[in-house]
């Protein structure tokens, strides 16, 4: 981790280096909490809330604009930590990938620590799902913890909050573990109730709190907010892709053949393996194994897919989407991690078995002898 942070660190630098010579976003995050003398006048969803979360440190600490990057690579790195965590208390088991232990591959992707050692939403949305993943699995002693990530995830993209919600209710609902029921009922109360409570600002943010029909609503926001981003030099026609694909794309997409840039290059390599990963659940055993999981892999396959769904209508850039879906991608390695430390289990099991049956066999020819 100390190695980890020091990577991480560098892609601060990487960041910052590119923010001064290109037009950047964190610039923008930076100078507008700078507008009003009212921290207050800050508080709400989505963009609003990281000025929200700025005022203090740029008005009252009187931080620089390097200063606010290294704070906010900072809380990315909290992330990484969280991440780290969630996967090692749930899977003990170590598993090499391409001849790489599998933890310590995911943790150093490069477009995960760049995308989040920066000034903006990147960095902390990315800590508070990490939060979240690891609070969910023991609420009573971490309710903090699992407080505070969802309270940030929230606020920074109500959506995503709608996601992990409802990745948690059919996690605790279908998980093999044996739960009591009142924990259950205490988990379906509070994510159904706090949906209900911001159910307002999640259609609003996509335009559909006064829409009577939601479906029709979504398609034609996603439409418009689709045509938008592919006007961009990276944009893609995706309005006109069938669900598969579109999913494809918001997945593994930019590859080679279609890389914007020296970035969409480096990222292309790092799609490969995310399509390489992704080959390795594509096994006949899979559907046997998930209907048998825990709560955790259950909620993070859930959490992983209704954002890639909603997400896949709406993207239509694919530099916009290199950044998105660094917010979820955690949740399919968390799958497939679980899945091939099961497989790597389930051996292990079957090989101590057959040499007990062995030690046996001979401790009977002995006796017989």
């Amino acid at each position: 981790m100390n190695l980890l942070f020091l990577y991480h660190l560098f892609f601060f630098g990487v960041y910052y280096t590119y923010a001064y010579f290109n037009p950047s976003d964190s610039k923008r995050y930076y100078e507008r909490p700078q507008m009003f003398d009212s921290w207050w006048e800050y508080f709400g969803t989505s963009t609003t809330f990281i000025d929200f979360m700025s005022w203090p440190f740029i008005n009252v600490l009187g931080f620089s604009y390097e200063m606010m990057m290294v704070l906010f690579a900072w809380s990315g790195y909290i992330g990484f930590v969280y991440a780290y965590l969630f996967f090692r208390e749930n899977i003990p088991i170590k598993i090499k990938v391409f001849n790489i232990d599998f933890l310590t591959l995911i943790l150093f992707l490069p477009n995960m620590h760049f995308w989040t050692a920066s000034l903006g939403k990147g960095a902390p949305i990315f800590m508070s799902l990490m939060m979240f993943a690891y609070a969910v699995k023991d609420p009573k002693s971490r309710w903090g913890t699992l407080l505070i990530g969802s309270l940030i995830t929230y606020y920074i993209r109500p959506h995503v909050f709608l996601f992990v919600a409802a990745g948690t209710i059919l996690g605790f609902m279908t998980g093999k573990e044996k739960i009591a029921f009142w924990k259950k009922l205490l988990v379906y109360v509070g994510m159904i109730g706090s949906l209900l409570m911001v159910q307002d600002t999640i259609l609003g943010m996509a335009g559909l709190n006064e829409s009577e029909d939601l479906v029709e609503g979504f398609t034609e926001f996603s439409e418009e907010r689709g045509g938008e981003l592919a006007k961009s030099g990276s944009g893609v026609d995706m309005a006109n892709y069938p669900l598969p694909v579109k999913l494809f794309t918001f997945w593994f997409r930019p590859l080679f053949f279609d890389a914007p840039g020296i970035l969409g290059l480096i990222v292309s390599v790092e799609n490969l393996i995310y399509l390489l990963l992704f080959f390795k659940i594509l096994k006949g055993d899979f559907i046997k194994f998930l209907k048998k999981s825990p709560i955790t892999v259950k909620m993070s396959l859930t959490t992983f897919f209704l954002a890639s769904l909603a997400m896949a209508f709406v993207m239509s850039n694919l530099g916009i989407i290199m950044r998105q879906k660094s917010m979820v991608m955690y949740f399919l390695f968390f799958v497939i991690y679980y899945y091939l430390a099961q497989k790597k289990y389930d051996k292990i099991l079957k090989k101590r078995r057959l040499l007990k049956r062995r030690q046996k066999a001979k401790e009977e020819a002995l006796v017989v002898q």
